[in-house]
């Protein structure tokens, strides 16, 4: 009987090199995948050495190895986005886009391309089906430090229909034994952090090279108006943000609110950044179908951010309200809301407004 084939999506970390060994170990025949989405420039930019090492790894075990490019997509998706969500004074996560549009779809492409039934990834969180409710579900990973269902939110029925997570029950230092124990490279990677195509964290920089944005310099102002100092450009700065404003009041002050009207930047006390609720919009149900009325979950505005109780009302047009028990931080327009009732993923979109 043949085996199941299955395409491994494979950054070049232990993550993704512990998924195809536990793959090879369940039976299944695996074609490793390295998308080439971008050519960074700069400091510490490692998308030849991620491929390097990927195909490395690869060879160690034994698998094929293909590298589709993908980089016009890429471009035009997150790139371009992320640029235009600046500009227009939001802030963006280009993870949860880049798997909405380009990871995940180039995934399957390629996946019916090589013949192959399943696609895989080397993402801490798990998929179930469940048959009372006749849906794939998106689950937390085991590692609640490294659990990263919140950037997979976006991803529909067909694409967890065929989606497989193999370290999505494990904890990290596991994977890294698994690696250990095969004797590849990687096993001891660090963890990247950064935007892939921002390798030095300078987001400020890409977006006037690469998006042509010259930052208008502006005035930080208080509520009555005032102003308190001058700012580098909207751009340069967000919601929340405290360090290297260069305004002197006597107390610290935060970046409340980016005006594109007039250009200023209104600086206040760390109180005015709680809010109540939200909107958001694009919002995708994932695990349970779109409720009649309110549902109870709670909900993380960040993907490092710590979840808090909430209620979510659906507005319809992919439109939804969500209302904090208790005031949160810094909710900022651009990055992702993401609903959870216990281990389960309910579902996520783009924050537009908080209130």
């Amino acid at each position: 009987m043949a085996r199941e084939k299955v395409l491994l999506g494979m950054s070049g970390g232990v993550d993704s090199t512990g998924a195809a060994l536990l793959l090879l170990q369940a039976g299944y025949e695996v074609i490793g995948a390295t998308l080439q989405l971008h050519s960074c420039r700069g400091e510490g930019c490692g998308a030849a050495d991620d491929t390097a090492e990927a195909a490395a790894a690869a060879e160690r075990l034994g698998i094929p190895f293909v590298t589709p490019d993908y980089q016009q997509r890429f471009q035009r998706q997150v790139m371009d986005d992320f640029v235009s969500e600046y500009r227009a004074g939001r802030t963006p996560n280009p993870c949860v886009r880049c798997n909405r549009f380009v990871k995940f779809p180039a995934l399957l492409e390629q996946a019916d391309a090589l013949g192959c039934r399943y696609i895989a990834t080397g993402h801490y969180a798990r998929t179930r089906w469940d048959e009372t409710l006749g849906r794939w579900q998106l689950l937390r990973g085991l590692d609640n430090k490294k659990d990263q269902s919140y950037v997979l939110y976006p991803l529909g029925q067909e694409v967890l229909s065929r989606l497989l997570l193999p370290i999505g029950g494990y904890e990290k230092e596991a994977v890294r034994a698994l690696a250990r124990g095969a004797g590849l490279a990687n096993a001891e990677k660090p963890d990247s952090q950064d935007i892939c195509f921002v390798p030095d964290g300078d987001y400020l920089t890409f977006l006037c090279r690469y998006g042509g944005v010259r930052p208008a310099e502006g005035n930080f102002v208080d509520r009555s108006g005032r102003v308190l100092g001058r700012h580098r450009g909207l751009e340069a700065y967000t919601r929340g943000q405290r360090r290297g404003l260069g305004v002197s009041a006597g107390r610290p002050l935060y970046v409340v609110e980016k005006n594109l009207a007039d250009g200023t930047i209104l600086l206040g006390d760390e109180e005015e950044l709680y809010t109540r609720s939200l909107t958001a919009e694009q919002f995708q149900w994932v695990s349970l179908p779109c409720p009649q009325g309110e549902l109870d979950v709670t909900a993380k505005t960040r993907y490092s951010q710590r979840e808090a109780a909430a209620r979510v009302r659906p507005l319809g047009e992919g439109r939804v309200e969500v209302r904090f028990l208790e005031p949160q931080r810094a909710v900022t327009p651009g990055q992702s809301v993401v609903l959870y009732q216990g281990e389960l993923v309910v579902g996520g979109g783009i924050i537009t407004a908080a209130e």
